[in-house]
């Protein structure tokens, strides 16, 4: 007979981490435990991004990015308020260089207002001017609430959180395999020495990001049919000079990528006052290649260029890479947030997260308070 435990948790980036989090918050003397592949927590997508926290105007209407990112910007705000966890509500101005591209962020306005996202503004030149006068924009959509954070603090807190409320954290645990069994699900996992086993559980929740199509898969699901196959993209950054980094106050966003396979080469800070340029979009074929391409500066510097006119090649130097785990394949439509009680496959208590990225960071409340309902029943 298998060891038990009530709930196994799959990946502890910042969604595996809120889910813990709200779980063992919410239910009642449960076990749970969090496996994860890495020696600590968050060693893939959660720390390797740009640590916005997003206000929610890209996503399409009705969309679970949408909902979920909306609903998840205060709720951060309010956890990093409670927990001390450092953050600057900067704002974000996503901008027209040209007079062609003020029809495409009004479009992104409107979405916006449809989305219920508070604080947003369109800018004329003198606005723009007065908040940002080194950049070169014709007009410019503002974000109030948009901001950026320490995604490192924030999944400490969210791992104490959890082991506070008796969370098991099982680092250097790898998954290796899943089957369905007669009390819910069989988990077998190297563990950290090397040695493979195997333990029970009722309820099995994947947050494994990059890796988030492998527990479908073992599962008897077709990801490729169902939508769930992980297309890794590839972001690479470019960080800016701090001299000139002192240039800019708030957050600057082109115009996003056509079909948001990316939101364009922007421009972000740090807490530390550094800026930041990336990431640009690469599909491939490895899930963790976090080398930048000195190449690539060049295509940087032009797209910087287009509306930062005092960037010059010497400020930019190659910063660091992230991987996307998108399910949107390269010439495919705009893909959702995928978040499943896969009840109708018959697949009762597994919960199936699947192509978390961009606003994940933002939602990841937000999608906890959602997991917690599927728990429930709700």
């Amino acid at each position: 007979m298998l060891e038990h435990v009530d709930m196994i948790i799959v990946g502890a980036g910042v969604v595996g981490l809120a889910v813990a989090a709200e779980l063992s918050r919410k239910l009642e003397n449960p076990e749970i435990m969090l496996m994860e592949r890495h020696p600590k927590f968050g060693q893939d997508t959660s720390s390797r991004n740009s640590e916005v926290i997003h206000a929610g105007m890209y996503y399409p209407p009705g969309s679970l990015k949408a909902k979920l990112c909306v609903e998840g910007n205060p709720l951060l705000y309010e956890f990093c308020d409670l927990h001390h966890v450092p953050y600057q509500r900067l704002g974000k101005m996503i901008i027209a260089r040209e007079e062609s591209e003020i029809s495409a962020i009004e479009g992104i306005y409107r979405q916006g207002t449809d989305n219920g996202v508070p604080g947003l503004k369109m800018l004329n030149r003198s606005e723009i001017e007065a908040l940002e006068p080194n950049i070169t924009a014709v007009a410019a959509l503002f974000s109030s609430t948009t901001g950026i954070i320490d995604s490192h603090k924030l999944m400490a807190q969210l791992e104490r959180s959890a082991i506070a409320d008796g969370v098991m954290m099982a680092y250097m645990h790898k998954v290796t395999g899943v089957a369905r069994s007669s009390t819910g699900y069989e988990v077998k996992f190297l563990g950290p020495d090397g040695r493979e086993d195997e333990l029970a559980c009722t309820w099995l929740i994947n947050c494994a990001g990059l890796y988030s199509d492998f527990i479908p898969a073992q599962l008897g699901i077709d990801v490729a049919e169902a939508g769930y196959k992980i297309y890794p993209v590839k972001g690479e950054y470019f960080s800016v000079a701090m001299a000139k980094s002192k240039l800019i106050s708030h957050l600057i966003y082109p115009p996003p990528l056509k079909s948001l396979k990316g939101l364009g080469t922007h421009i972000t800070k740090s807490l530390d006052g550094r800026a930041r340029l990336g990431p640009n979009v690469q599909y491939v074929e490895e899930r963790e290649d976090y080398d930048v391409d000195p190449n690539h500066l060049e295509e940087f510097y032009q797209a910087a260029r287009s509306y930062l006119p005092f960037i010059e090649k010497t400020d930019l130097q190659s910063d660091m890479a992230g991987m996307r785990p998108k399910i949107q394949a390269p010439d495919g439509p705009v893909a959702d947030f995928v978040i499943r009680h896969e009840t109708e496959r018959g697949l009762t208590g597994f919960i199936n997260l699947v192509g978390i990225e961009s606003p994940g960071l933002t939602s990841c409340l937000s999608i906890a308070k959602m997991v917690g309902r599927m728990v429930d029943g709700n």
